[in-house]
């Protein structure tokens, strides 16, 4: 393969693999990110423009009865803990701490993806509504700056997720 090709075409991550494993299509996606002021990497979504709404995050929570569950909303949009707690049978639910997430999920901070999640821990995955009505949308790929765009239903269907409004 040529440098070119080479370049053109990134490696796969871990979920792109699990992915064509259940052939589910997606394509590849990678954004500049930039660390905030707790050194916490940041995602570039300003050339996205008017697709910024169809980039979806992957918020890790706890539950004070479940445990750990996983929370996915528009990058736009804030998570609702109240709605989260009563749709996954909690009475409160709260972030996981910084120093839980990535020995709970394998994943560091701004890399969680449901889709890695669900196929190595099968925690609790809950998507936003606001998915039903897009023929794509990008999570994660279990990078730091690397995303997927697939199907939203593909992706509640692997990851066994409900979809419920969880916005705040």
């Amino acid at each position: 393969m040529s440098k070119k090709k080479k370049k053109d075409k990134l490696e796969k991550t871990l979920v792109e693999k699990i992915l064509d494993q259940n052939k589910i299509k997606y394509s590849q996606a990678s954004f500049a990110t930039h660390e905030d002021s707790g050194g916490v990497a940041q995602m570039d979504t300003s050339i996205l423009k008017d697709k910024e709404h169809l980039v979806y995050k992957t918020l890790v929570c706890e539950g004070n009865k479940t445990g750990p569950l996983v929370g996915v909303v528009p990058v736009t949009e804030h998570l609702s803990m109240k709605k989260l707690a009563k749709i996954s049978g909690n009475k409160k639910c709260e972030m996981l701490p910084l120093k839980k997430l990535q020995k709970t999920t394998g994943y560091v901070h701004g890399a969680n993806t449901p889709i890695g999640i669900y196929f190595n821990h099968h925690l609790p995955i809950f998507l936003d509504d606001s998915m039903n009505d897009e023929e794509e949308v990008a999570v994660s790929s279990g990078e730091v700056g690397r995303s997927v765009w697939l199907n939203p239903k593909d992706l509640a269907a692997f990851c066994h997720a409900k979809v419920t409004d969880l916005k705040e």
